[in-house]
């Protein structure tokens, strides 16, 4: 089941709003040296997760890097970063000395941002359209959920919701995407793994599940996770004072005990050392 129009046709929209709007289109993946590009000043990103930076650049130095990074060419020859610092750094890291780059102007990159909003202010996209073109702004032009709610005039908080709905399971988004449910069912999903958001998904469409019944079905199931007995590992901390005195005084009527990490072994010789060992343990 598609997700209505699908995002691949909503964003070829916005690709022909700009390219046909400019008769000098730059875009097309080239191979720039990460020497000659700048860092966007307007990145409100400024901590970047060096760990993860770490397996990214391993994933480049075997993989290639898969999404260009987007720049703008300076008038002395070197570009502004406009969308891809992680992966620059993480380039920069594996020590290659080009990266991939789409490279546009910045009346290009401009009528790609108002395509994009026009877009989110029409009445037929649906709410999964409007989450991913909102992910696509945030992502392109480095900015924030509260700088993004004054561009397309929606409160900050509606944005992160709707944001939010993109954790869902491609699932559980394809009937989001045609109505089938509404918004309000599946923020309930969110939190719950896959199996169980579509068991939830599955019991709101044949049962015809209102947004109260399903907030009590899910409750219902987190209760019953929390109520479920929680297998005990055995610990690995032992008391040993007490096998310690068993040794000691075996070892006192000349027994040789040889003691392991959880077994100890007592052995014999003679009638008399199966004697004294029945004696201390007190078997007939």
């Amino acid at each position: 089941m598609a997700l209505g129009r699908g995002l691949g046709e909503l964003l070829g929209e916005v690709e022909s709003a700009y390219e046909n709007s400019t008769g000098n289109v730059k875009s097309g993946i080239k191979k720039i040296n990460v020497s000659l590009i700048k860092a966007n000043p307007n990145q409100p990103r400024k901590i970047f997760d060096e760990e993860k930076l770490q397996e990214l650049s391993e994933s480049i130095k075997e993989h290639g890097l898969l999404q260009p990074i987007v720049v703008v060419e300076n008038d002395d020859g070197t570009f502004t970063l406009i969308a891809g610092e992680r992966r620059l750094r993480a380039h920069k890291l594996a020590q290659i000395e080009e990266i991939k780059a789409v490279i546009v102007d910045a009346e290009e990159l401009k009528l790609r941002e108002l395509a994009l909003i026009e877009n989110i202010q029409r009445d037929d996209l649906n709410v999964i359209e409007l989450a991913f073109c909102y992910a696509q702004l945030l992502n392109e032009h480095n900015i924030t959920h509260e700088e993004l709610s004054k561009k397309v005039f929606k409160s900050r908080t509606s944005i992160t919701n709707t944001l939010r709905l993109l954790q869902l399971n491609s699932y559980v988004q394809q009937f989001l995407a045609t109505d089938k449910i509404s918004a309000g069912h599946a923020k309930i999903m969110l939190g719950l793994d896959n199996d169980e958001q579509k068991m939830i998904c599955d019991s709101i469409i044949g049962q015809k599940l209102s947004v109260r019944e399903t907030e009590k079905l899910v409750k219902e199931i987190k209760e019953k996770k929390e109520d479920k007995p929680k297998k005990s590992k055995p610990t690995s901390e032992y008391n040993f004072s007490s096998l310690d005195n068993i040794v000691q005084k075996l070892q006192k009527n000349n027994l040789k005990v040889k003691t392991e990490k959880n077994y100890f072994k007592i052995e014999f010789n003679s009638q008399e050392d199966i004697d004294k060992i029945s004696s201390y343990f007190n078997i007939q």
